[in-house]
């Protein structure tokens, strides 16, 4: 099925909003959705996943991608900035589980029912999350960037 008619099936489905490459989605029915295009018939879309800021919110984005076709489709879910929890996808996907911990390190994104949710990339005792806008331009260690 082309990614157009999957981004349509969503979008009816979850009454998610379109947008050109995918469907921005409530955060309640991003597991949902995401068991739809792993498992439905024709769609078995795998994951990427991938953050962005906004002035009022981080929007998480997973990016699936079909094997066979190469289409890929963006679920997109807004959350706001004091309220950033949203649900895993690690029982969807196992390979979510190194997307979501790279996001959480550097966005400060907590994914509930997350199997291993710490730091990635920075120590286990740095504070902050570097990817974000509020970030102090000076680190812990005295450097700027």
């Amino acid at each position: 099925m082309p990614a157009s008619e999957v981004v349509a099936a969503l979008s009816t489905r979850f009454a998610a909003a379109p947008f050109s490459l995918g469907v921005a989605l409530a955060r309640e029915s991003l597991v949902e959705a995401a068991r739809a295009l792993r498992d439905q018939h024709g769609y078995r879309y795998y994951l990427l996943a991938s953050a962005t800021e906004r002035a009022d919110a981080i929007e998480v984005l997973h990016a699936v991608r079909h094997p066979a076709t190469g289409d890929t489709i963006f679920l997109k879910v807004a959350l706001p900035k004091d309220d950033l929890a949203i649900d895993s996808l690690v029982l969807v996907w196992s390979g979510a589980e190194w997307n979501e911990r790279e996001v959480y390190d550097l966005f400060g994104v907590r994914f509930s029912g997350h199997p291993d949710l710490r730091r990635i990339l920075l120590p286990d005792e740095y504070t902050g999350h570097p990817l974000r806008k509020d970030f102090p331009m000076a680190t812990p260690w005295g450097f700027r960037p």
